[in-house]
């Protein structure tokens, strides 16, 4: 088709099975970056492409690349992808692993640092079709012996600059080059420095280049929200939000059509005006719905991003990202069914805790932050509720004529020789008793998720974390108490200051904007990292191998040394540590003392 906003999946090349998982999924047109790079990666043709986060990248190599794969052929893996960071590996594989379910005995090994070598080596003894990996753990592998690259028809470096930048890109260039003349490669970087583009230069063969920019041009009249999903049921969640908001008129965005029907009729059984919106209804009911939208007899449309293009309903004050967009265009065309016209609106994201990385995706994409919010308590339930039925006993008492109860009212009063405020409170329940005003459901204590733990303007990188931890210190480590810490590995063993960096940031999960200085002497080194760290962290840290030397890291003595003895002392902890890990082990490293309970 020569319009891509109308393209489908189903018009590109792909395997049957690939087309099934992808139709599964709920996917129904390709973005921007994924119609440039399917017909060229199906067609064997090495792809240079410039794309944020975000974007749609991985579905736009894995879903050409697994169409390319023989299931049948053995003797090592056939598709390599390079990831700078062992989340995004994990993220890759899993995804990977979701576009080929139907792909008969199909295996991904996602390898990173921080993992024992032994599930690795057993899944390479094994078998595999794909495998994605950090450049430092797949470089480890390759020095074993144990990762052939042989048989490899295809790589894909994803993110090459955040490869770049954590000073893995020697090591991307050696990998590279160990790989068959005749592979097809595509490689993918938001931007396109120098020695990114020399690479592109060295090992890709006439690429098809592709530059996708992030659209930006949200409505500013629009307050964007997320609320991080934790605990409580993303349904349960709606409907409390649905409660407290002032609303006219809302879309619901999911990612299937069948959710669209199973929402629509939850909804409608909690009393709400609701009703799908999908690629399945006819011109007729579509234009129906949209109808009764305008006229006020229709309050929410759950709908799929097709099925929501050309809406524009004045009456439409809410967009709720019930399912988080797959690229940061479709979020921009969602919300943009709000805030119309000068008119002001509201925008709502749900977002799961390894959806983190598409939130902060989103943000950069938009320049707009996306504020956290609480769901509503019980106590702001029963005000919402309380408020809107003062206002009906307003209404009925200025429109209607209520003689005729008032002398009902009166005979009963004098019957029964009750007070008017007693009567006047039992017909308050009768009236209520099917949407009680004090909700007795729902926790007073709203529920928290990953939104007050995270710094949300660290890239979206969380390098596997758990999520509810403390709050991060600021952006670019202002104000950051640090301890110098000493490992056993310096010049004799040929280290580098990015060798030490890539292990602490991509292997031990610690950004780098948290590493300090670096200092490198004959035997040892010494690095400045956020004081407190957590027992768990320490014996990671402790487990780390850098250019096959166990970095065996302690604290250094008072003033930044050894103390007089020589002795070298665990850390004392406390919980200022950015790269925290989200486990409680209940102590500190080298303290008898328990570890506070994390709030919420």
């Amino acid at each position: 088709m020569s319009d891509d906003r109308t393209m489908l999946f189903s018009d590109f090349p792909l395997a049957a099975p690939i087309l099934r998982a992808v139709e599964e999924l709920g996917y129904e047109t390709p973005s921007p970056i994924q119609a440039k790079s399917l017909p060229a990666l199906l067609e064997g043709r090495d792809v240079l492409g410039m794309a944020q986060t975000g974007t749609g990248k991985t579905a736009a190599f894995a879903l050409p690349l697994l169409s390319r794969i023989e299931i049948d052929r053995r003797g090592g893996p056939q598709m390599l992808v390079l990831a700078p960071t062992r989340e995004l590996a994990i993220q890759v594989a899993e995804a990977m692993q979701a576009y080929a379910r139907h792909l008969p005995d199909f295996h991904v090994l996602p390898i990173y640092g921080g993992q024992s070598m032994e599930p690795q080596l057993r899944g390479l003894k094994r078998g595999v079709h794909v495998v994605v990996g950090t450049p430092g753990r797949i470089q480890d592998h390759l020095k074993r012996g144990t990762l052939k690259l042989d048989q490899i028809r295809s790589v894909v470096l994803d993110e090459a600059d955040e490869m770049l930048r954590m000073g893995f890109i020697d090591d991307v260039d050696e990998i590279l080059g160990r790989t068959p003349a005749n592979r097809q490669v595509a490689l993918f970087s938001a931007t396109m420095p120098d020695q990114i583009r020399r690479i592109a230069q060295r090992h890709l063969r006439n690429p098809v280049e592709i530059a996708i920019q992030s659209s930006t041009s949200t409505v500013k009249a629009i307050n964007q929200r997320y609320w991080a999903v934790s605990g409580m049921h993303k349904l349960d969640a709606l409907t409390r939000i649905l409660e407290v908001e002032d609303f006219d008129a809302a879309i619901i965005f999911v990612r299937t059509k069948v959710a669209t029907t199973e929402l629509a009729e939850k909804l409608e059984a909690r009393g709400y005006a609701a009703s799908a919106l999908n690629g399945d209804m006819n011109q007729a009911m579509r234009e129906k719905a949209i109808d009764r939208l305008k006229r006020g007899t229709l309050d929410i449309v759950i709908a799929t991003d097709v099925a929501a293009r050309g809406i524009d309903v004045p009456r439409i004050t809410h967009v709720i990202n019930y399912d988080i967009p797959l690229d940061t265009e479709s979020y921009v065309h969602r919300i943009g069914r709000t805030g119309r016209a000068g008119r002001s609106g509201e925008a709502i994201l749900f977002v799961a805790p390894r959806e983190r990385r598409m939130l902060t995706a989103i943000e950069r994409a938009t320049g707009q932050p996306i504020t956290p919010m609480r769901l509503p308590s019980q106590s702001d339930i029963a005000d919402k509720r309380t408020a809107a039925f003062k206002d009906q006993i307003s209404e009925a008492m200025e429109s209607q004529d209520l003689a005729f109860f008032e002398t009902l009212i009166e005979e009963y009063q004098a019957e029964h020789d009750l007070g008017l405020a007693e009567i006047a409170a039992a017909l308050a329940f009768l009236a209520q008793k099917d949407r009680p005003l004090l909700p007795a459901d729902a926790p007073e204590t709203p529920q928290l998720g990953f939104e007050d733990r995270r710094d949300g303007r660290d890239g979206g990188r969380d390098h596997g974390r758990d999520a509810n931890r403390e709050p991060r210190r600021p952006r670019g480590g202002e104000d950051i108490a640090r301890v110098k810490y000493r490992i056993e590995i310096g010049h004799a063993h040929g280290v580098q200051p990015k060798n030490i960096v890539g292990a602490l940031a991509n292997e031990a999960g610690i950004e780098s904007r948290y590493i300090g200085a670096i200092r490198i002497f004959d035997d040892h080194s010494t690095v400045d990292l956020p004081e407190g760290m957590p027992a768990d962290v320490f014996q990671q840290l402790k487990r780390l191998h850098v250019l096959g030397v166990p970095l065996d890291i302690s604290e250094a003595g008072p003033g930044g040394h050894d103390d007089d003895r020589g002795n070298r002392r665990p850390p004392a902890g406390n919980r200022r540590f950015a790269g925290r890990s989200g486990q409680d082990h209940g102590h500190h490293a080298g303290s008898g003392k328990p570890r506070r309970k994390p709030r919420g």
